[in-house]
């Protein structure tokens, strides 16, 4: 344990980094409420869209991280501003028209539009919850809904009261000249509508810690600033959450970077050392822009699972967090194939690659072994070139290439191969396009056919490649179950007919015989396809049958 624990106390990897700075808080004495915080915020105005999940995602790492290097306990929140009004109407909900009259009540206070929970704020809780329990985190969900009225905020609600012009000051300094005429840290939940209100306070009384303000309709009102009759506005909030559950971690979008100095200053107002940040950049849809709740643009949580593991996603998540990345559904199949590749290189690293290596943070030290035998890329292009329409159809070309390999035995290819045929129909195969080989391609095609008929003919195309090269290596070993001579052959096909460079050969393969512009390693293919299907489709390709 002790090498282990030394090598992440230098490990480059960037959750042991951020582990660290949260390490250096407890230098002198260990906390005092006796464990560390790590926080993730949600705002549930919209179904849970994958940066959510993200953030949950990789504070866990670092979490996960902090424990190796750390023997104080650790704790993380999931904390929900359910009370939040809504402002707009989200686009991505049935009846959305239903919700309009009730724009500016609490989430917890809209109903449901799917008909399933107490209110629209209940209902995205329980999405969050449901897919965070899937994937196995441990946190204690917080709403802001019950931590208000439960009176859990109380004493931080009060103290911001008493210190109200010196928080004001911190905001005021944010804000445009016509928007500190009526700003105010307190957002007044109105007695009678329930609605919460953008008002500006008459008075704050720290003497009794009320609040009085005008509704809309010029009705003067006091309240207790306790007891969920108030809540604060978002900005404030965000100080006010850190101070009263002493967080010392949280991660948060770019969107947030340039708010960081008004949290951390509020949040010491009100008591508490500002915690450790972590700034991320944001996800952006295949337009680039970026990804909303409420649009509902880019992949949601539920999407990528139906077309890839939770671990593919987790692995996309731990990739360079600082920079954006586009998210959308055509990274998914290489998510899934990369993680497999880290997790099969994973069990023959030294100490120091295994803690550099994403499938450590992802699985928090206890790696599996990967059973995807066939990448995920592979079984897209057999699912499109055999037109499957389930997965035991994979399973008939996955069992050629290796025999011994069954649903139970692989679980993980199992659900692959699931996922492949999902994705084939949804994505691939609308977008397929074949056409017709030109004359130097159809000969190639016709001398790749003919090679692949004998072993013979295999090795006669590979002696005329080392020919035209000068190339007196002696022959491979003919096997028609093997990638690489199988690939050999293909390589020496176009070699033999003068493609320069010779990726115009293998785009001419993919176009002509998969309808797509690029693929796999095309001796794979056949090794999985194969040998005598291949032949068959190139056929089919230069009959014309394919366009």
């Amino acid at each position: 344990m002790s090498e282990l624990r030394d090598a992440a106390l230098v490990s480059k990897a960037w959750p042991f980094e951020e582990a660290r700075r949260v390490l250096k808080r407890y230098q002198k004495q260990p906390p005092e409420k006796g464990y560390v915080l790590f926080e993730t915020g949600y705002g549930p105005s919209g179904l849970p869209h994958i940066g959510t999940f993200g953030e949950v995602a990789r504070t866990t790492m670092i979490k996960t991280a902090f424990e190796l290097i750390s023997d104080i306990p650790t704790k993380l929140i999931c904390f929900s501003d359910d009370l939040d009004g809504m402002r707009k109407v989200p686009g991505n909900v049935p009846n959305s028209e239903s919700l309009t009259e009730h724009l500016q009540l609490p989430l917890t206070k809209v109903p449901d539009p799917f008909g399933t929970h107490e209110s629209f704020g209940h209902h995205n809780n329980a999405m969050l919850r449901r897919f965070l329990d899937t994937f196995g985190f441990e946190y204690d969900f917080y709403s802001a809904t019950e931590f208000y009225g439960s009176g859990a905020f109380d004493e931080v609600l009060k103290r911001a009261v008493e210190k109200y012009d010196d928080i004001m000051e911190v905001m005021l300094a944010s804000l445009r000249e016509e928007r500190r005429q009526t700003y105010s840290i307190f957002l007044p939940i109105h007695p009678e509508t329930g609605r919460v209100l953008y008002v500006p306070m008459k008075e704050v009384n720290a003497a009794d810690h009320t609040i009085t303000f005008d509704d809309e309709d010029g009705k003067e009102w006091t309240l207790l600033v306790t007891g969920g009759n108030v809540k604060l506005q978002w900005k404030p909030d965000f100080g006010a959450r850190w101070a009263a559950l002493e967080v010392d971690f949280e991660m948060y979008g770019k969107d947030h970077s340039t708010n960081t100095p008004i949290y951390d200053k509020i949040c010491r107002i009100l008591g508490w050392r500002a915690p450790e940040h972590f700034t991320y950049e944001l996800f952006l849809d295949e337009n680039g822009q970026k990804i909303s709740k409420t649009s509902g643009n880019g992949v949601s949580i539920d999407q990528w699972l139906t077309y890839a593991s939770t671990e593919s996603l987790a692995y996309f998540m731990y990739q360079k967090p600082k920079t954006a990345k586009r998210m959308h559904f055509d990274v998914i199949p290489k998510a899934v194939d990369e993680y497999h590749q880290q997790l099969r290189a994973y069990h023959g690293q030294d100490l120091k690659a295994q803690l550099n290596n994403p499938v450590w943070h992802i699985h928090g030290g206890n790696v599996p072994q990967s059973d995807m035998v066939v990448p995920f890329a592979m079984l897209l292009n057999i699912a499109s070139v055999s037109n499957a329409e389930d997965k035991e159809t994979l399973w008939g070309f996955i069992n050629k290439y290796a025999p011994d390999a069954t649903a139970e035995t692989h679980p993980g290819l199992d659900a692959a191969a699931g996922h492949a045929v999902r994705y084939f129909h949804d994505f691939v195969k609308p977008a397929k396009t074949y056409r017709a080989p030109n004359d130097q391609e159809r000969k190639a095609l016709q001398d790749l056919a003919d090679a692949l008929k004998t072993q013979e003919a295999a090795l006669a195309a590979i002696a005329a490649k080392n020919a035209m090269m000068g190339n007196d290596d002696p022959l491979p070993q003919a096997d028609f179950s093997s990638d690489e001579f199988l690939q050999s052959v293909v390589f020496a096909i176009g070699k033999n007919n003068g493609f320069e460079p010779l990726r115009d050969w293998f785009t001419a393969i993919y176009e002509v015989l998969l309808g797509a512009s690029q693929g796999p390693r095309f001796g794979g293919f056949i090794a999985l396809y194969g040998v005598t299907e291949t032949i068959a489709l190139i056929d089919q390709a230069l009959a014309g049958d394919l366009v």
